[in-house]
């Protein structure tokens, strides 16, 4: 599969991709926010930070509950849309996780929905969660949720259909040693030919985050691998939530 180097800037900036993923499992997502917090007990009004954070699902959630919340996303699209729930308390900003943002400001950093991996070489994903470190105060958390490389191989449907709104999604997966791949084909009566999309993303393992974190400053503290916040089993859980801490 061809692959664009910045891939996700044209893929999480179109409508299809939130069409996709995002929009059929609102009650999910809430729950798994609700067992989240339960989990964390943050402080009232803690300062959290959603990296990567698309149209705001989550960061919505996490206003909803009384903390002081600020999302980012490089999809222009994304953080327009995201712009319209804005609030006292509730803050988006149009940025690239690559690049540094706040310092030593936020007590929470979340990254969900496998929003990481994506890019080229290895010191730009050490960028990445260095900027998440730095937006992070003394023993702020940190909490990543990605997919579990190990599972997704084993589970991996080569070939799958979607029929979304009246949209047609032909969706074809592989995998070599280092990442996976997804070709999403899309048909629309809307459109005059159909649309193609290619995701790129890393195999990254429980060992890879522990190096990356760790050398970033971030200590891992708890390992969980599904929505439901089980035990981590890297041949069972499908997830792989990683919970780590700013080191002081």
């Amino acid at each position: 599969m061809n692959v664009t180097a910045d891939w996700f800037r044209q893929w999480f900036n179109s409508p299809y991709y939130h069409k996709l993923y995002f929009e059929r499992d609102e009650q999910e997502a809430s729950a798994f926010i609700e067992r989240l917090l339960a989990y964390l007990q943050p402080a009232p009004e803690s300062l959290m930070l959603d990296v990567a954070c698309g149209r705001g699902r989550h960061a919505r959630m996490l206003a909803a509950k009384g903390f002081d919340v600020t999302g980012f996303d490089l999809s222009p699209g994304s953080i327009d849309f995201a712009k319209q729930f804005e609030s006292d308390h509730l803050h988006f900003y149009e940025h690239d996780v690559r690049m540094l943002f706040w310092i030593n400001y936020f007590d929470y950093a979340f990254n969900f929905f496998t929003s990481f991996g994506y890019f080229r070489t290895e010191r730009e994903h050490h960028n990445a969660i260095r900027t998440i470190s730095q937006a992070l105060k003394s023993n702020g958390v940190f909490v990543i949720d990605y997919l579990n490389a190990h599972y997704a191989e084993e589970h991996l449907v080569a070939e799958s259909e979607k029929e979304i709104d009246g949209v047609h999604y032909h969706l074809t997966k592989k995998c070599d040693e280092t990442h996976f791949y997804k070709r999403i084909i899309i048909e629309d009566k809307a459109l005059k030919e159909p649309l193609e999309f290619v995701e790129k993303v890393a195999k990254f393992s429980l060992a890879d985050f522990k190096r990356i974190l760790e050398s970033n400053g971030l200590q891992v503290q708890h390992v969980f691998g599904d929505f439901m916040l089980n035990e981590f089993d890297e041949k069972k859980s499908p997830r792989l939530l990683v919970v780590a801490s700013k080191k002081v």
